[in-house]
């Protein structure tokens, strides 16, 4: 990993820190599914205890990144098709409920509240996107989502979606290396909007299940590309 303890700010725990330093490694894939993770090497690049670094690691076993084997060490965990198409499954659940009442059971300034953050996040995909800065712009899809969840005024339920993404992430990650699915994914989001602005559930329902079918496709090519990568 690309960072040292001069990463690390004196404000914030230690192993909240190495947390989010080492899921980002592995939602770009600069750590690899099914490579061993040292948590000695670690303590010794962030220049801390081992402690922190292994409370960040059970963080991470606990969210399904990692896989911790007694005797054996711990390592990045492969993909698991079951464990991604039941987060497909759960994320569209939820992620339809969230824009149908949206779409519906908001008053119109509400709504239109809605659609005006989500296209300011869209054009800032949009650079992502011209700047092939995958990482950026999945960060801002997540945020995408979050904000639709937010204006629900549910507070469980952008916490549901985040936690059921996680076995999702790098797959989406890898997939926005495949060529058009910037240009999908854009697409697909300003047609969230523009069916949630209609004030239509039925729309709003059909474009969100559209986008999150889209992995399909994706884990029709990854697998046969990667397949050192899957359980």
């Amino acid at each position: 990993m690309r960072t040292d303890s001069k990463g690390l700010s004196y404000d914030r725990p230690a192993a909240s820190q190495i947390f989010g330093f080492i899921r980002d490694a592995i939602i770009s894939m600069e750590l690899l599914p099914g490579q061993m993770i040292s948590e000695t090497a670690l303590a010794q690049q962030f220049g801390v205890s081992r402690t922190p670094v292994r409370e960040a690691l059970i963080q991470l076993s606990n969210i399904g990144f990692v896989e911790v084997l007694p005797q054996r060490g711990t390592y990045v965990s492969k993909f698991s098709m079951d464990k991604i198409l039941e987060a497909r499954f759960i994320r569209e659940a939820l992620e339809v409920a969230v824009v149908s009442h949206i779409a519906t059971n908001t008053n119109e300034e509400t709504r239109l509240e809605a659609v005006s953050s989500c296209e300011k996040i869209i054009a800032n995909q949009k650079t992502a996107a011209a700047d092939d800065d995958a990482i950026a712009f999945q960060i801002l899809d997540d945020e995408f989502h979050q904000t639709l969840a937010s204006f629900t005024h549910y507070q469980r339920v952008g916490a549901f979606i985040e936690a059921e993404k996680a076995h999702m992430d790098r797959v989406r990650c890898l997939s926005l290396h495949v060529s058009g699915q910037y240009k999908r994914i854009l697409s697909q989001h300003a047609g969230i909007i523009k069916a949630i602005k209609s004030g239509s559930a039925e729309k709003s329902a059909a474009a969100m299940s559209v986008h999150l079918k889209d992995v399909y496709n994706i884990l029709a090519v990854i697998p046969q590309e990667h397949p050192e990568y899957f359980e």
